[in-house]
């Protein structure tokens, strides 16, 4: 059985999206996973363990861009790797019309059919044409956690029951190498950062701890607030070199743990099982935060947590089994 995946972007919805796949291999142990990406995001999901086939696409720059000629021939290699399987099942976990636009150019065998979701869930976008492209529009919850949805829409497509808390196939963190904390401080809003006192107030009762301190960032203005923060800290906190996403996964495994921002690294820390704290400035942390491993909390308050609520949090993390 050929399964396609479409789940193009974010780093945090790709990564939600890890446990259906872990779910549809245990129910149907002889499927074939394939997945559409995002090309950025490609190395994360060639990680999630029984992807067969990672299939990047770049939606994002074509559309900068339609008609130059880069733009078409590459548009051509996307579609002859597309085109390379027939499907089974085609599921559409994204649920916007770019997504719905390459569900719809996959082909399907004999019998196949394509699944997405029929309705909008909360907090989430949705555009109509993935329920129109669909074969068959499955309901899911109004109100559920991203990972869930992920796992409910695969179950009730394929016809089996979601069982146990999520899998992710990233790979468990072993013994950790490096006795540091990683600090995620970075994410797509501003209005989701904590502010850099309270990192640095935070750094310090964990330098006092005999912790390193390890500062990751994807963008200038993030390598600025990591070299600010490290700066005030000492010589035990290391703003990092700015990484490629599987090298900064696996240099994350092998720390000690991650306090960070809802951000998709602090995502990736939750599918290590890595001991984690998620700091939230919204009450959202029901859609997006840890679920149910007692080595992973998040903390919400607005304007902003306290250094206080976060250093609870952590040793309790921390001290878990």
């Amino acid at each position: 059985m050929n399964i396609l995946i479409v789940k193009l972007s974010s780093l945090g919805d790709v990564v939600h999206a890890m446990p259906a796949v872990q779910d549809l291999l245990a129910a149907l142990p002889q499927a074939r996973v394939d997945w559409v990406v995002e090309r950025g995001f490609a190395p994360l999901a060639a990680r999630c363990a029984g992807v067969r086939r990672v299939i990047p696409c770049e939606l994002r720059k074509w559309r900068k861009a339609p008609l130059a000629r880069a733009t078409r021939a590459e548009w051509r290699a996307f579609r002859a790797d597309l085109k390379r399987e027939r499907y089974d099942a085609v599921i559409d976990l994204q649920g916007l019309t770019k997504s719905a636009l390459v569900a719809r150019m996959a082909p399907l065998a004999a019998g196949g059919k394509r699944y997405a979701m029929a309705n909008r869930t909360e907090g989430s976008s949705y555009e109509a044409p993935t329920r129109w492209v669909a074969d068959v529009a499955v309901p899911v919850p109004a109100q559920s956690h991203a990972v869930q949805r992920s796992r409910e829409l695969c179950a009730r497509a394929l016809g089996y029951a979601v069982q146990g808390p999520p899998r992710f196939g990233l790979g468990a963190a072993g013994a950790a190498r490096e006795d540091t904390v990683v600090f995620v401080h970075g994410t797509s809003r501003d209005d989701k950062c904590w502010p850099e006192a309270n990192w640095v107030a935070l750094g310090r009762r964990l330098l006092a701890q005999g912790h390193g301190i390890a500062l990751p960032h994807g963008s200038e203005a993030e390598r600025e607030r990591s070299q600010r923060i490290a700066q005030a800290l000492g010589p035990r906190a290391e703003s990092w070199p700015r990484l490629s996403l599987d090298a900064l996964t696996e240099r994350m495994g092998r720390c000690s743990g991650v306090i960070g921002v809802d951000s998709g690294l602090s995502h990736i820390a939750v599918a290590l099982g890595l001991p984690h704290v998620q700091v939230y400035n919204f009450d959202t942390a029901w859609r997006t935060g840890p679920l149910g491993d007692p080595r992973q909390r998040s903390v919400f308050a607005s304007p902003a947590p306290e250094v206080d609520a976060v250093w609870q949090a952590w040793q309790q993390v921390a001290a878990a089994p």
